[in-house]
């Protein structure tokens, strides 16, 4: 027998034993157990394994408890913190999987309709205009560099806070033949320009050349009330300004309780939206204090049921959400929040924040035909799961109103500075 034919040979049998091994039960069970396992106190993570593996905690054992049968693992969330576990082969270390303990939260869900009113930081330029002088029509804030979705927050070294604060400094410099020294927040930077007001002699007044806002106003849906600190998260996606289309950037802002008056229907291409109105007394039920990718929050002062989930539910992180059936928490005619059924199509463990954790598909008879799926003003809806809360209802796809995204819980607390990975009495405080 030749060399080169024995080598042949076992190198073939070394294949064939490598394909074995990578389609064998023990080993594809390797393969499926995680690296690290992420868990909230109280929950259980269950994996397969061979029964010649075994299981130990190889740190404190404070944080977790291990169950072990002939072929699975159970693990048990038992105090926040870090702990790991070291599964063994014949005595010898296989695989160390590290687990993170966090702390069990628990929100009331929302489904609220709510109306909400913005004040953005200093004034928003939404648009240049032509200024018609002796000499022609010019835009003044055009030509000092100013932009749409800038933000003037200074003339002349004065805070500005709303419009009313503009003209006067406009008239006087126009008086005065001098330019205003303009501070401009632009993105995540700020700069400063000169502008000279110029006399429309149509008008006979001093003008920018600018359109400006300095508020907004809309409506949307509660998804979550904390009930020990009354902090809330509604939305579940940013609110941009019409014009721009750019997030408006917040000073404050309130929340009112509102009233679904009537839906236009969505369909294929032109999703519908909740038409509503604020409420009679146009009460505060809220501050705003942020506006992110994730939604609006801010602080209730006030108490708000639902009337379907008024008492506190778990939460279930990104990793826990699975495919299938669900529910969302929503309004579509007055004030009465309803249960609908929807379907998890797909979702995807998140390991850092982003806003399209989830795509969901509407499959209630009644919310089909009342709405077509998806509408504006349905963001923020709380989406519910085994009991748990699992997120929010944040886009509608354009194409298929039966269809849209939603975004993980996990990610709308952070942002509304409810940790996780904090122990009750600092979250209290």
């Amino acid at each position: 027998m030749s060399w080169e034919f024995l080598r042949k040979m076992i190198g073939g049998f070394l294949l064939v034993s490598l394909c074995f091994i990578g389609f064998s039960k023990p080993f594809q069970e390797y393969l499926h157990i995680p690296n690290t396992i992420t868990m909230l106190q109280g929950d259980k993570f269950q994996f397969s394994k061979s029964s010649a593996v075994t299981a130990a905690v190889m740190t404190t054992g404070k944080n977790i408890n291990v169950h072990e049968s002939p072929d699975s693992v159970s693990i048990k969330g038992k105090a926040i913190g870090q702990d790991q576990v070291f599964l063994e082969f014949a005595g010898l270390p296989i695989k160390k999987v590290d687990v993170n303990v966090l702390r069990s939260v628990k929100v009331i869900p929302g489904g609220q309709s709510i109306g909400v009113k913005l004040n953005t930081l200093g004034v928003l330029v939404v648009g240049h205009h032509l200024v018609e002088t002796k000499k022609g029509n010019v835009s003044p804030g055009e030509k000092a560099g100013i932009q749409v979705g800038d933000i003037i927050t200074m003339i002349n070294g004065q805070k500005i806070e709303d419009m009313s604060d503009v003209a006067p400094f406009v008239q006087k410099a126009g008086q005065d033949n001098k330019p205003l020294n303009i501070t401009i927040q632009r993105e995540q930077g700020t700069f400063k320009t000169h502008l000279m007001p110029l006399k429309d002699v149509s008008e006979d007044t001093y003008k920018l050349g600018l359109y400006i806002r300095d508020s907004a106003a809309g409506i949307g849906t509660m998804t979550f009330i904390d009930p020990q600190s009354k902090k809330y998260g509604a939305l579940g996606h940013v609110i941009s300004d019409m014009d721009t289309k750019k997030p408006i950037v917040v000073k404050d802002g309130e929340i009112v309780r509102s009233t679904v008056t009537s839906i236009e229907k969505g369909k294929d291409g032109n999703p519908g939206e909740k038409l509503a109105r604020f409420s009679a007394d146009n009460k505060t039920i809220g501050n705003i204090n942020r506006n992110s990718p994730f939604g609006i929050f801010g602080k209730l002062n006030t108490t708000l049921t639902n009337g379907q989930y008024d008492k506190p539910m778990p939460i279930a992180l990104s990793n826990q959400v699975k495919d299938g059936p669900a529910k969302i928490l929503t309004v579509v005619n007055g004030d009465k929040v309803e249960a609908y059924d929807i379907r998890i199509v797909s979702t995807v463990p998140q390991k850092f924040p982003a806003t399209k954790g989830m795509v969901i598909k509407v499959t209630d008879p009644k919310l089909l035909k009342k709405t077509g799926g998806i509408v504006q003003g349905m963001s923020g809806s709380p989406i519910i799961q085994d009991g748990k809360i699992i997120g929010a209802v944040t886009h509608v796809f354009v194409n298929d109103p039966t269809s849209g995204y939603g975004v993980h819980i996990e990610w709308m607390l952070h942002e509304a500075g409810i940790n996780i990975y904090k122990n009750q009495t600092e979250q209290a405080s």
